[in-house]
């Protein structure tokens, strides 16, 4: 089977991961994190049971602590300390999982490690449950990883700031996607964080993260059914496009499949909607009002 990282691809199948488990710079990383009212531990469920040799990525710690926002972007000194104490770093192929859920988050780390600079990085397609439907190995015990150099390099091409949406909200210069559910997005179901006000972005379009993945394997879908997808939305892939969501988590599955079908110019909005609809003066549209 050719070596799909050689090849560019974001995703890498259950098969090839099984084959390359061993391989000395291969790293896997479980990204797992869950919804609320999930009501999943993804740091206890991964002492249950992970995929061997996996280490545990936390979202909610490998961020920035101070923000009044959730897991926003660390600064690249905390990030590096934090890959290395993984022992992630310069010269490993990484691999990154999670365990399934409304959440989906292992986008969201892989894009964290190519903003920071690594470029050999992939998401396992289907994570940690089709690796189980396949009736893979897996175990109980965190490794102990030996500390590894990691560079960091931000790559500001691919994330957007709140100042940035300010600037291209009004001047329509770059195409806005929303992944949050289509009753989010109209403004007709309230957002699960208390004070937020409820629509969207002006000129932003919908495409609900489930959409991407088949409900049986958890994989993406294929990239006919993705260019399908986005194309029923209204998007170019030859201009450029924002990412957002509730809280930057499922626009990195918007990155990744808008990645896979060779979009040209993606970037991430990382406050996303808790960010955005926090703000006074930030437009929001709606069709119709939240109770």
């Amino acid at each position: 089977m050719p070596d799909p990282l050689i090849k560019g691809s974001p995703l890498v199948s259950t098969a090839w991961l099984a084959d390359h488990l061993d391989a000395p710079d291969v790293r896997v990383v479980d990204g797992s994190w869950y919804l609320p009212q999930e009501e999943r531990d993804p740091r206890a469920e991964y002492k249950a049971a992970h995929i061997p040799g996996a280490v545990f990525f936390d979202i909610d710690e490998i961020c920035d602590s101070n923000s009044p926002y959730p897991h926003m972007l660390p600064a690249p000194e905390k990030f590096a300390s934090r890959a290395r104490r993984l022992g992630l770093g310069d010269g490993n192929r990484l691999v990154i999982y999670d365990g399934g859920g409304q959440g989906k988050s292992a986008a969201r780390v892989w894009w964290m490690f190519k903003l920071f600079g690594h470029r050999d990085v992939v998401v396992l397609d289907g994570g940690m449950q089709k690796w189980r439907q396949e009736g893979r190995s897996t175990e109980d015990i965190a490794p102990m990883p030996r500390e590894r150099h990691f560079t960091a390099r931000v790559n500001s091409l691919i994330v957007r700031s709140i100042d940035d949406m300010r600037q291209i909200v009004p001047e329509k210069n770059e195409q806005i996607i929303d992944a949050r559910s289509a009753a989010r997005f109209s403004g007709t179901a309230a957002e699960p964080r208390q004070g937020l006000r409820s629509g969207h972005m002006p000129g932003s379009v919908n495409v609900p993260n489930s959409v991407l993945f088949d409900a049986d394997s958890n994989a993406f879908k294929s990239p006919e059914d993705l260019r399908a997808i986005f194309a029923a939305a209204g998007v170019d892939l030859a201009k450029p496009i924002v990412t957002s969501c509730g809280s930057g988590i499922t626009a990195a599955n918007l990155f990744l499949a808008l990645k896979l079908i060779e979009a040209r110019d993606v970037a991430l909005y990382d406050g996303s909607w808790s960010e955005w609809a926090a703000q006074a003066d930030t437009p929001v549209e709606a069709n119709e009002a939240v109770g």
